[in-house]
């Protein structure tokens, strides 16, 4: 049924009428705004928000139309299952919907006590402590670990929630190019006399599907006598013998220190983790400000993450079979003569250069039923615009090979 039209309820956005906030006169404070608009414009990158019907799963409907959903990060198939939603109904009849309360106050529910203990039972750590979103634990934790006379260590295609977070600490932050174990040492040379040093990656990057060396990580860290903290947002359920991301998968958990992830992307459900060792996170119970000063998030969503890992455990096969696919897609999209760069997981980016050949890229693959979004910077490097298929369990071959021909068609 993909590019068929779904049905609107009522509670959709309705259209914005003349006079209404959304289209009536700036204030002359604000007016600077009208310039910063039309200059995104011009550079193809304004951006509008799409309104989604339903849950998400294999298809979405977006803005009225049915497509093949290959723009989320449900990898495993669980944002839409019907066994979170009851975990998450259960717990909120129990326990109420709002946490009412810091964690620090009384939001720290039993639902929330029991989702830190799967975390760290799932990452083989002693320790976990959940924030209200992925965003949140990465800059909170790094402003906990580091500080004006510390030095951190930051790959260059690390997610913006870690480049807040180094700007927050206001450590002195040396920027290496991405994966490149050489510019590593390089930019670490420079922090001798830093009172502390903290290297920062993410285990498998979100634009370009790409994965840290971990295991060299782990040795220069140690070398440099460096904290090594990881985002294994988009690894963890997806990797790992047991689902536990890729320092389970590659054997790193002794040289990593600080692993941080979310509850967001193959666990389906809402926030975001640290994980380590106990004393870390007693730690960071007392110098981590967004989870100090930030309302805990609904226990309903911590009995849904709670679910999910799970299903984790149980489903392994999901895990294995994404994957599989995920290799097998990127292998024809290369076969293809596509332009991937070095995707090697769930994550494949059909590189298209300018902002306006992505979009146009994303547009032609809508016509065909598919959505797969056009990233543009500030997400990318300009001039690294891309559209991104994001595979889930939910895609099944036939999903796969209908977008190999389309991309085969239109990409190159």
């Amino acid at each position: 049924m993909a590019g068929m039209p779904c049905r609107i309820e009522s509670t959709s956005v309705p259209p914005s009428e003349p006079g209404s906030p959304a289209t009536s006169p700036l204030p002359e404070c604000l007016a600077w705004i009208e310039g910063e608009i039309d200059a995104l414009r011009a550079a193809g990158l304004e951006r509008g928000a799409r309104v989604r019907e339903g849950r998400q799963g294999g298809e979405v409907c977006l803005d009225g139309r049915t497509l093949l959903n290959f723009g989320s990060n449900d990898y495993l198939g669980y944002a839409g299952d019907v066994r979170l939603t009851k975990a998450a109904s259960k717990a909120s009849c129990a326990e109420g919907f709002g946490a009412g309360a810091s964690p620090l106050v009384s939001g720290h529910s039993a639902a929330h006590a029991a989702l830190e203990r799967a975390i760290a039972s799932l990452l083989a750590v002693e320790a976990a402590l959940v924030f209200p979103s992925g965003f949140a634990a990465n800059t909170a934790t790094i402003a906990a670990l580091v500080g004006p006379a510390d030095f951190i260590a930051s790959d260059e295609r690390n997610h913006a929630s870690i480049i807040d977070g180094c700007r927050l600490s206001r450590a002195r932050i040396g920027i290496y190019r991405h994966r490149d174990l050489g510019s590593l040492e390089a930019v670490l040379s420079m922090a001798h006399e830093a009172r502390r040093r903290l290297v920062v990656t993410d285990t498998l990057f979100s634009m370009d599907g790409t994965i840290a060396p971990l295991a060299a990580l782990c040795d220069i860290a140690r070398r440099h006598d460096a904290m090594l903290f990881v985002d294994e947002a988009h690894a963890t359920g997806v990797f790992g013998r047991r689902g536990g991301g890729l320092v389970e998968e590659t054997n790193t958990a002794d040289g990593v220190h600080v692993r941080v992830g979310t509850l967001s992307k193959a666990l389906g459900a809402a926030g975001g983790f640290v994980a380590g060792n106990a004393r870390l996170i007693h730690w960071l119970r007392h110098a981590a400000r967004a989870w100090i000063f930030s309302t805990a998030h609904p226990p309903g969503v911590a009995a849904a993450a709670t679910r999910a890992i799970g299903l984790v455990g149980e489903e392994p096969r999901r895990r294995t079979e994404l994957r599989g696919r995920a290799a097998e897609f990127a292998g024809r999209l290369r076969t293809a003569g596509l332009d991937i760069g070095a995707a090697e997981a769930q994550i494949v980016p059909i590189i298209a250069g300018a902002p306006s050949a992505a979009v146009a890229l994303a547009e032609r693959l809508a016509a065909e039923g598919f959505f797969v979004p056009a990233i543009r910077p500030p997400s990318v490097p300009r001039g690294g615009s891309l559209v991104r298929a994001s595979l889930s369990w939910l895609h099944d071959d036939k999903d796969l090979d209908r977008l190999a021909a389309a991309l085969a068609t239109h990409g190159r």
